[in-house]
């Protein structure tokens, strides 16, 4: 009868050979790539670690590192700021209605990112619907630059996390015990007490997660600064296709992008770990 079982369809006798066209594209199009981008960092004419060497004294490097980081915080911050509130009213929705609020926060996701930040010229330039507002209402001297600058940056890329965020602290929203918040407003206590001392530490797993999942595609983000922001604002990204296209250095630009999946890899690595302490994996 086990013989029987396994050649059943479906089995778990199966799963290695349905897996197998999935693990085949994704050695071709993942693994195999990144195996050169590895071999690159470290041999030039012999193995050697001389760029990332040159990478540590680099002020260009550190700079741009800072910079980086700094853009992915900021971006980060104002999409849980933003992304919060969105989860918070869509787990006090009924179902339906939560899904057709939902789609609305899904929106982002059917355009391209290169379309997005080119929109964002038309709502963001000078010329723009905010600065056309701005003169109606206050002159023309109420103008105000927010393209290819670091607001421009964030703008765009908060737009593009917001998803990120919103879907974890949802998850984790609606997974809280409705009964906890009864019994504290039996208790006496107020709106405001119930959300600071039950919904929002009960939330932080998802809003963590939501965080670690916003900082690890900020730090890998090409197009947004490329487009929207200014020369102050290059990251990780934009240096990797400055020492590709530019200087022809393959071999620094290579030991960049391991850097720069180092830094992902942590980030994935502890994002995993709160999802693994919330219970969700």
């Amino acid at each position: 009868m086990a013989t029987a079982a396994m050649g059943r369809p479906g089995s778990k006798g199966d799963l290695p050979i349905l897996l197998a066209p999935v693990t085949a594209l994704l050695v071709l199009v993942f693994f195999v790539p990144l195996s050169f981008v590895l071999f690159y960092s470290v041999y030039d004419n012999g193995l050697t670690a001389k760029a990332f060497v040159s990478l540590a004294k680099s002020t260009l490097f550190l700079r741009v590192l800072g910079t980086s980081f700094d853009i992915a915080l900021s971006a980060t911050a104002v999409s849980l700021l933003l992304g919060y509130p969105i989860a918070l009213h869509l787990a006090r929705q009924p179902p339906r209605r939560r899904a057709l609020l939902m789609i609305l926060v899904l929106l982002p996701f059917w355009t391209s990112i290169l379309v997005k930040s080119f929109a964002f010229y038309i709502i963001l330039g000078n010329q723009g619907i905010i600065n056309q507002a701005l003169r109606w209402v206050f002159g023309e001297a109420a103008a105000v630059k927010l393209l290819f600058n670091r607001v421009g940056v964030i703008v765009g890329m908060s737009h593009y996390l917001i998803p990120f965020v919103v879907f974890p602290a949802l998850a984790s929203l609606l997974a809280q015990n409705p009964d906890l918040r009864r019994a504290a407003q039996i208790m006496g206590a107020g709106p405001v007490r119930i959300f600071l001392r039950i919904t929002l530490p009960l939330s932080m797993p998802g809003v963590i997660a939501g965080g670690l999942m916003s900082m690890v595609i900020s730090l890998g983000v090409f197009v947004t600064p490329t487009l929207l922001g200014g020369k102050a604002d290059m990251m990780m990204a934009n240096l990797i296709d400055f020492y590709t296209r530019d200087t022809l250095d393959w071999n620094t630009a290579a030991a960049i992008a391991v850097i720069l999946l180092a830094l992902s890899g942590i980030l994935i690595a502890m994002l995993s770990w709160v999802r693994r302490d919330d219970g969700v994996a």
